[in-house]
């Protein structure tokens, strides 16, 4: 039987972040992104793992547009990926799209196996 790839999954496969014009560049202001549905894989047991990711920066030139957003984050739901390189990953991709003037972005994982990990990548 043919498997169907419904909409979703093909706006998920083809995700790819995106940068809109900061039209306030006169002054400084901060943006706080929350997205509390993060899941990726575990690359040693292929177990889920979930977490809210927060991406907090000052813009420069460029603010990320958030459908694209929401889509490269969905992304990561079948990828093997441990905790401190998606936070990475995440972090290095949105700093060389928006090259913001302040950037921190933090994955804060739920409790698995009775461990706790927040991860926190930052541009100063």
């Amino acid at each position: 039987m043919k498997k169907t790839i419904k909409y979703g999954e093909k706006a998920v496969n083809k995700a790819k972040l995106t940068a809109w014009d900061n039209t306030t560049l006169e002054r400084d202001y901060t943006i706080e992104i929350s997205y509390p549905e993060f899941t990726c894989l575990c690359p040693r047991s292929g177990y889920p793992d979930f977490a809210t990711i927060r991406v907090v920066y000052t813009p420069a030139k460029s603010v990320v547009e958030l459908k694209a957003l929401k889509l490269y984050l969905n992304s990561f739901r079948s990828k093997a990926v441990s905790h401190e390189s998606a936070v990475n990953m995440i972090f290095n991709d949105l700093l060389k799209l928006l090259k913001p003037k302040k950037m921190e972005v933090t994955g804060d994982f739920n409790v698995r196996g009775n461990v706790k990990t927040v991860v926190r990548v930052n541009l100063e």
